[in-house]
């Protein structure tokens, strides 16, 4: 049996989720999800004490800890990093980061049954974070390394032009910035979604069985863009 708590800040959205995976039973899934924007610090915690509860779990029970590595909000990032860092060092857990864009990813083929998916979340100042995903026996597979870039460098993977596209994600409110090519491959856009723990969880319980968990200070929040203060000070 495997516990496995995780925890999301990455966009105006707020949540938490706890997984059960016990062998020969489908995953139970605990969780909290709401639109907080500029509350994350006061309703993080409490959401992991709710699913908690819920659940009958207590924190000493717990296998692993995740949280949304990113990309994403540069506050949020550092807010759910923090509190998954100190519940791992706290209960002597190891931590698992999860990509935002991933988590997106599982999210659409999980409740639309998209297969082919182009994630991107507004980096502001103009760029989107994307990456690009086949569905594959239920599971992501990244066909191009996520990114921050301007929406008209976006591109389709090569040898996967012609398939049904689906994007996902606040970054697609620059619809009127992305390439031709890009608006005629699409047959589906969703604007309205947020990366969610309760599809991170699943991610990193997988990750916990390939033995892919860290020490809670090597689990570092992906940025992709690393020179934010930087750029805006200019």
């Amino acid at each position: 049996m495997s516990l496995l708590l995780a925890l999301d800040a990455s966009s105006s959205a707020c949540s938490a989720a706890l997984l059960n995976r016990q062998p020969g039973r489908d995953d139970a899934i605990v969780a909290r999800f709401a639109q907080t924007p500029r509350e994350h610090t006061r309703r993080l915690l409490p959401m992991v004490d709710e699913v908690l509860a819920e659940a009958g779990v207590s924190p000493a029970q717990l296998d692993a800890v995740a949280f949304g590595r990113g990309p994403g909000s540069f506050t949020g990032l550092r807010i759910a990093a923090g509190v998954a860092q100190g519940l791992a060092y706290g209960l002597d857990r190891p931590l698992i980061g999860v990509s935002t864009l991933e988590a997106l990813a599982l999210g659409g083929h999980l409740r639309y049954r998209y297969r082919y998916l182009l994630t991107a979340l507004d980096a502001r100042m103009g760029e989107i974070y994307a990456g690009a995903w086949r569905i594959e026996n239920g599971w992501p597979v990244a066909l191009m390394s996520e990114a921050v870039l301007a929406p008209e460098r976006l591109v389709l993977p090569r040898e996967h032009e012609d398939h049904d596209w689906v994007g996902l994600g606040s970054g697609w409110s620059l619809w009127d910035a992305m390439p031709a090519q890009i608006q005629a491959s699409l047959g589906q856009c969703v604007e309205d979604v947020d990366p969610e723990a309760a599809d991170m969880v699943r991610l990193a319980a997988n990750a916990f069985d390939r033995g892919e968990a860290q020490a809670p200070q090597d689990a570092q929040p992906v940025y992709l863009r690393d020179q934010v203060a930087w750029k805006k000070a200019r």
